[in-house]
């Protein structure tokens, strides 16, 4: 469970915010600041894993808290969440280390896809050493870039949501189906059994088929574990 911290001088915001993370599996908003100075103080007691920063705010601005964060070491990300749109900002805003940069007005499905996005990025860190090229290209994509198709994979088809199918069959204990990974990931069935069906051709995962009763058989798909 990511720990997030929201830093926002706006309470109808900070709500629409606050709900919107927690609709997001894995997501728990876990304090609430109405400024930077606020929120630097709640991330020295919090030690929270992810900030959502607003960049317009009173006493403190976000990239003055952002810079803050940075030069006094504190181990938290940051996800930029403003209606500020000027290049300036948006330059000194991901030069001093945002994750990414969500403008005002926006859509859940763009917060979530920014949360999928770290929550693919931290599990992959955590489970690897070292990186490829590749797997960093794929990590450091923004939503848009995802869309297109890569080297050594069908048109249609990205890395990010790959890696996601590949993190939730190793931890299954027994064959999937596609419907299982479907909500599992949280995409479209017909998205699954086609990443399901990659998998399969590349060798990464076994095919069992399961007959039951009335119906067609069900295919169940398991990690080959090397």
């Amino acid at each position: 469970m990511y720990r997030v911290l929201l830093i926002e001088d706006d309470p109808m915001v900070q709500e629409v915010n606050r709900q919107f993370i927690e609709q997001v599996e894995g997501f728990t908003v876990i304090g609430v600041a109405g400024n930077g100075i606020e929120g630097i103080q709640l991330i020295r007691e919090l030690h929270p894993d992810l900030a959502i920063i607003d960049i317009y705010m009173p006493e403190q601005d976000g990239l003055e808290t952002l810079k803050e964060i940075r030069s006094k070491g504190y181990e938290v990300d940051v996800i930029a969440i403003t209606a500020a749109s000027d290049i300036d900002t948006v330059r000194r805003v991901l030069q001093n280390g945002a994750f990414d940069y969500i403008m005002k007005p926006f859509k859940f499905e763009r917060l979530k896809q920014a949360l999928e996005n770290y929550h693919a990025f931290r599990q992959t860190l955590a489970e690897k050493e070292t990186l490829t090229q590749k797997e960093l290209d794929a990590l450091l994509q923004t939503p848009e870039q995802q869309t297109l198709s890569h080297d050594g994979l069908p048109k249609g088809l990205n890395e990010v949501t790959l890696q996601k199918i590949v993190h939730y069959l190793r931890k299954q204990a027994s064959p999937v189906s596609a419907e299982e990974v479907a909500e599992g990931v949280g995409i479209a069935r017909v998205t699954a059994r086609r990443y399901l069906e990659y998998l399969e051709k590349k060798g990464e995962v076994t095919l069992d088929v399961q007959y039951g009763g009335i119906g067609r058989p069900v295919n169940r798909y398991m990690m080959k574990h090397i």
